[in-house]
């Protein structure tokens, strides 16, 4: 398993040959909770070609290798070519797959922003064909919620996502969600994070189903 320095540089943007969705071609939301806590909302566009299926085992196999324009890369590299720095299991279940109890380590930077630095570990809920959830939990305490809906359609697959930042518990209530969430994850940095979410979103109409065509080949076991 893969093991990392304290080394958060932001790589160099990497060349694709497609262009990113722009956040107008999904619908979003973002608004303050009772409670304090920040809840962001996105309704993407119709994934093109992609199955739930496909998203399951894209979860389940983050770290490896893609071949793009004769080149290869860390696959979280092109999954959003600008933000993501890198990606790890901390910890895989005891035969060694990916799902519920397995933790992920991830490191991007919203918008390209070292300001908007997000490095945490987050234990999976939930991962099937009809979605995904994982949440970062801090000395006990699940400090956020991130829920993915997947819904086959015609042609490809209705993806929404969220992000609910903040614990639900009292103390939170009182001092973390109308205190500290505002310093930590502010409204520009949401805005960014909505940006973020849309264009790696998108980006998987452009490569996932060429990949999971070919997932019999071997993977990388861990990132540069």
């Amino acid at each position: 398993m893969a093991r990392w320095g304290r080394n958060t540089a932001i790589p160099p943007p990497r060349p694709i040959p497609w262009t990113m969705k722009r956040v107008e071609s999904a619908e979003t939301e973002m608004r303050l909770l009772p409670d304090g806590r920040l809840h962001l909302h996105i309704r993407h566009e119709v994934l093109r070609g992609v199955t739930p299926a496909m998203l399951v085992w894209w979860f389940q196999h983050l770290e490896g290798t893609i071949e793009l324009q004769g080149r290869t890369w860390p696959r979280y590299h092109i999954w959003h070519p600008v933000d993501h720095i890198a990606i790890r299991y901390a910890r895989r279940l005891p035969d060694g797959s990916v799902g519920p109890g397995a933790k992920i380590h991830i490191r991007e930077a919203l918008a390209g922003n070292p300001d908007w630095l997000v490095d945490i570990v987050t234990t999976i809920e939930r991962l099937d064909e009809g979605g995904f959830v994982h949440a970062p939990w801090i000395g006990g305490v699940r400090v956020a919620s991130l829920e993915y809906a997947f819904t086959p359609v015609p042609g490809g697959t209705l993806y929404e996502n969220s992000i609910t930042v903040g614990p639900e518990n009292p103390i939170g209530r009182i001092f973390v969600n109308r205190l500290v969430r505002p310093r930590l994850f502010p409204d520009d940095k949401a805005r960014a994070w909505l940006r973020h979410n849309v264009e790696e979103v998108g980006n998987f109409e452009f490569f996932l189903p060429e990949l999971y065509a070919c997932r019999a080949r071997p993977e990388a076991a861990a990132l540069p």
